[in-house]
């Protein structure tokens, strides 16, 4: 058997053993993100990756819905045990839900005016303390067109995860799930996606730039005070720090690329 299987390459993990098409069961039986990530990666068939995309989602699904349960049960216990008197509806006041993953597909962030920056916000001159590296990852004379088309790299990136919905380098990631969602997207074992709550900004961001900077040697340009602090990112910062982040990808070869980025 370890002869059919062949040989896998240092640092991936063994795909399944496909002698004909690709099938829906052969997918849902597929229990590690990272095997779905290497194989979206390979696939050209367009039907082909949409059912991989499909099959993500639900494994992310299913790994909630799990947690979900053991959580619940969790509580239960607790209440059983005298345990403060929390239940799985009772948390603290202040508390917000644990599975906001679950509220992913109802969950809005504030929203603005169509203009990112907001005219005599006090919370936008904090935006000025971004560190902005001394050249850019995607730099070059036509601007406009690679703001493009790195919105739409990182739009089909996340395109599997409950919850993100990439439109713009502004409100689509005031949540921080966007940012987790990319990250994890290329570190799918560094933390549970499925854990992550859209109602706890700090944390995501926090998590994501951590992440990013441990694996990816990606430097945190976004400060998370101040991010908190508006309603809505301001989206050269964020297009400045996604630019980075694909610089350090295409350093360690996560990221390939006809042309050397400066």
């Amino acid at each position: 058997m370890e002869g059919e299987k062949g040989t896998l390459e240092a640092g991936t993990k063994e795909q399944p053993d496909t002698t004909g098409p690709l099938t829906v069961e052969q997918l849902a039986a597929i229990e590690d993100e990272e095997i779905l990530n290497n194989m979206l990666d390979k696939a050209v068939d367009f039907e082909e990756r949409k059912m991989i995309r499909a099959a993500m989602r639900e494994l992310l699904k299913r790994k909630r819905e799990r947690r979900d349960r053991e959580r619940v049960a969790r509580m239960e216990t607790l209440r059983q045990q005298g345990g403060g008197g929390k239940t799985a509806a009772g948390l603290n006041k202040d508390q917000k839900p644990a599975n906001g993953m679950a509220q992913a597909k109802t969950f809005s962030p504030p929203t603005s005016t169509s203009s990112p920056k907001a005219v005599g916000s006090p919370a936008q001159s904090h935006v000025a303390r971004v560190k902005v590296p001394g050249s850019s990852a995607l730099g070059g004379p036509n601007t406009k067109d690679v703001k493009q088309m790195l919105l739409d790299w990182c739009r089909v990136k996340t395109e599997p995860y409950e919850g993100v919905n990439i439109q713009n380098f502004s409100s689509s990631w005031a949540d921080g799930l966007a940012f987790c969602a990319l990250v994890h997207r290329f570190f799918p074992e560094s933390f549970e996606y499925c854990t992550l709550d859209p109602y706890d900004r700090r944390a995501n961001f926090e998590k994501a730039f951590k992440t990013a900077e441990r694996l990816a040697d990606c430097p945190p340009l976004l400060d998370v005070d101040d991010l908190m602090r508006m309603r809505e990112p301001d989206w050269k910062c964020v297009y400045t720090y996604i630019q980075e982040f694909y610089r350090c990808l295409v350093e360690k070869g996560l990221v390939k690329t006809k042309k050397k980025m400066p």
